[in-house]
């Protein structure tokens, strides 16, 4: 007799191929066990009617030895037990997010949890309305749904519920193992996310973060060179600070940005500028490592990149010894709008591109911010023009 347990979803086989093969495996819908088998070359299976998957094991065992027979309701003709949001987020967790890059995953994981403990993990899915909706919103806005306890901003809110929205629209397209949709439809469908009517969205300057530029170095090496890369890249630092020096050709004057580092999800190599090359060069110098080797390390880990609590208190720091005063949106971030908005004349598709991006609309809405001078320029322009065709007229 042979026994195996199948890698992925759960699934315990017991038995021989085309003689007394029998296979265990839960409910992707309830987590109920499921027996299957073959008989007069039909494929059967049978509801085990328990959660407990050594005692399922044991079952399929003594099945397999002819030690016991698959008396118990038929799965097919009972009516399936509905979909709970602790089955489905495991589901989704096994199969949707280790396809996502490590800053989602993270995101999802916590999300997941955040919304199983406030709606319950046998809460029915399909029974999800308007009222959850609106109680998770008012909860979160009040501190009461997430981890910090701190009130949430709408843009955050935001964030978790689409994920929620994209969890049950999956369940809606997927089918189990029978056949059956996992949700005949997304209960939450239609539903409008809150957003910020005014976000903020700084952009640093150019004297700021010249400001920063000249204090850098009292600050840490890794930080100037952090601080070059995300004023001539408009990389995320999570991005960033998680370069290795295989990613980095100073020679042919690339970048590599790895898929798992980039909310996009995707890998990409964008060319270095002067600047950008000359802080790796310095880089190189400091941290004379090869291959997989951070090119920030942690300071107490050669082995390790900057972390991020470390990248945000050195900002800081910085803030301080240039003398900026504290502005509430000011920080990494805000190199990689300065990026977006420096590079305006460049068409979107390039500039998309150049900072990993995803799509024009996201830079445009989010990132791009003309001066007062380029919108004097631009209006100058447009009477420039309107004059001459006076004049030809």
């Amino acid at each position: 007799m042979m026994a195996r347990t199948k890698k992925g979803r759960r699934s315990y086989s017991a038995g021989e191929w085309g003689r007394n093969r029998v296979r265990v495996f839960p409910d992707p819908r309830t987590g109920i066990m499921q027996v299957q088998w073959h008989e007069d070359g039909r494929r059967l299976t049978r509801s085990l009617r328990h959660r407990d998957w050594d005692q399922a094991k044991q079952q399929a065992d003594e099945i397999a030895a002819g030690l016991a027979e698959p008396v118990v309701a038929n799965a097919a003709e009972a009516e399936p037990e509905p979909l709970t949001l602790g089955a489905l987020f495991d589901i989704y967790g096994d199969e949707v997010t280790p396809t996502k890059a490590k800053v989602t995953q993270k995101h999802d994981r916590r999300a997941m949890k955040m919304f199983l403990r406030f709606f319950g993990k046998h809460r029915k899915a399909a029974t999800l309305s308007q009222r959850d909706w609106d109680r998770f919103i008012r909860a979160r806005r009040a501190g009461r749904a997430g981890w910090s306890g701190k009130p949430a901003a709408d843009r955050t809110i935001q964030q978790d519920l689409k994920l929620l929205l994209a969890i049950l629209n999956w369940a809606a397209r997927s089918r189990d193992e029978e056949g059956r949709l996992l949700l005949d439809s997304n209960p939450l469908r239609g539903l409008k996310t809150p957003s910020e009517k005014n976000p903020t969205r700084v952009m640093l300057t150019q004297a700021e973060y010249e400001a920063l530029l000249r204090v850098a170095d009292e600050v840490d090496w890794r930080f100037r060179v952090a601080l070059v890369l995300a004023h001539e890249t408009g990389h995320r630092i999570g991005s960033i600070r998680q370069l290795r020096w295989s990613d980095i050709e100073i020679d042919a004057r690339t970048i590599r940005w790895r898929a798992e580092h980039e909310k996009t999800g995707y890998e990409h190599r964008t060319p270095m500028t002067a600047m950008a090359r000359a802080a790796l060069v310095e880089a190189r110098r400091r941290n004379p490592g090869i291959g997989d080797a951070p090119v920030m390390p942690a300071p107490k880990d050669p082995f390790a990149c900057m972390s991020r609590s470390l990248a945000r208190d050195w900002w800081k720091r910085a803030e301080k010894l240039a003398g900026l005063d504290p502005k509430r949106g000011r920080g990494w971030h805000s190199l990689r709008r300065k990026f977006a908005s420096d590079l305006m004349d460049l068409p979107l598709k390039v500039l998309c591109d150049l900072g990993g991006w995803k799509t024009a609309q996201t830079v445009l809405q989010c990132y791009q911010r003309p001066d007062e001078e380029r919108l004097r320029k631009a209006l100058e322009a447009y009477r420039e023009v309107g004059s001459g065709s006076n004049l030809q007229t």
